[in-house]
This record gives structure tokens, C-alpha cells and sequence, in this order.
């Protein structure tokens, strides 16, 4: 009996690092709001990359669903989910993506991400979840959810609220405007 608890738990130890995804964590102690810390979790197979941005009152959650072409972001402070298309000329194939992410840390840049996408937040809000996918209708359940589509040229004109940040890792920053986001 032992001997079987014994070979389970090797079993289990040399099988884990071979069955995991990509997880990368990173600390960011400088920048203005205080500490944060980002996680991004990628899962080739399912074609989802979960981002959680730990940063007490303005913490936030993302999922990008590359099957589905969304990309959904939980805001904890104004307790709305926003729901957008992912712009494939913007945001990393979720194949490239681990390598992006470990040569911007290999660099240690820690300037403003290249690469900058806005979204303008409608009013209208989104009843069924179904079609963007089940990781974004679990993360969005129970929460006003917004659509939000992307804005090319950004200027005042569209801009008729609160804008909130969401980036990774310095790689792509989000940025979603509109009276429904209270930053």
C-alpha cells in the first residue's frame, strides 16, 4: 500500500510540470497606485489566457477567448463585466503570447506598453452570456455586463465618461471609456 502512495505521488510530481499550462506572475511595486501583482494563466488547449490584476480597490480580471474571438474584463471596483472583440493586430496569438511576455521581463522594460487599444463601453447591457464563451459567462454571471467596441481614433467626441486601464505585463494596454466605467 505504500508502495502504490509512494509511486502515485512521483508519478504526480514528474507529470505536473509536463501537463501544466503557461502561468507567469510578476510583481510591480513602482507603479502610482501602490503595490500590484499580475498573474496571467495560458491554456493553449482550451485557447483561453486568464489575466488577474491584484491591486485591492482597482483590482480587475480578464479573460481573452481566442476560440471565441472575446475578450472580457471584470472591474471589481465599478462591479461591471465589459465584454469586446479581441483585435488580432493588437493582442498576441495566445501561441506567441508566453514568449512575448518572458522577453519583455527579460528586458525588464518597464515603460508603457508599444501597443494601445480603446474601447468605448455601451450603455446597452449584454442579457446572455452563452455566445462569448463559458469562461466569460462564468467570470460575468451575476454582474451588469457591457459591450464594448473598439474605438480607432479616440478623442473627446466619443469620450463622454471615465476611462479604466487594463494592461499586461506591458505588453498591450486596454482601455475602456464611457459613462458605464467608473474608474
Amino acid at each position: 500500500m505504500k508502495l502504490l502512495i509512494l509511486s502515485t505521488a512521483l508519478l504526480g510530481v514528474f507529470l505536473a510540470p509536463i501537463l501544466a499550462d503557461n502561468s507567469i506572475s510578476e510583481q510591480n511595486k513602482g507603479n502610482v497606485g501602490g503595490d500590484s501583482h499580475q498573474t496571467v494563466s495560458i491554456d493553449r488547449q482550451s485557447q483561453t489566457v486568464n489575466v488577474d490584476n491584484n491591486n485591492g480597490w482597482h483590482s480587475w480580471n480578464t479573460i481573452f477567448d481566442y476560440g471565441k474571438g472575446y475578450i472580457a474584463t471584470r472591474h471589481f471596483a465599478s462591479k461591471k463585466c465589459i465584454i469586446s472583440k479581441i483585435d488580432p493586430h493588437i493582442m498576441p496569438d495566445v501561441t506567441t503570447l508566453p514568449q512575448v511576455i518572458k522577453e519583455k521581463q527579460k528586458n525588464h522594460a518597464r515603460e508603457p506598453p508599444s501597443k494601445q487599444i480603446t474601447y468605448m463601453v455601451s450603455h446597452k447591457r449584454i442579457t446572455n452570456l452563452a455566445p462569448y464563451g463559458k469562461g466569460i459567462e462564468a467570470m460575468c454571471k451575476g454582474i451588469p455586463a457591457y459591450a464594448a467596441y473598439e474605438v480607432r481614433r479616440p478623442s473627446f467626441y466619443y469620450y463622454s465618461g471615465s476611462c479604466f486601464n487594463a494592461g499586461i505585463l506591458w505588453i498591450v494596454g486596454i482601455n475602456y471609456c464611457g459613462e458605464t466605467v467608473e474608474a
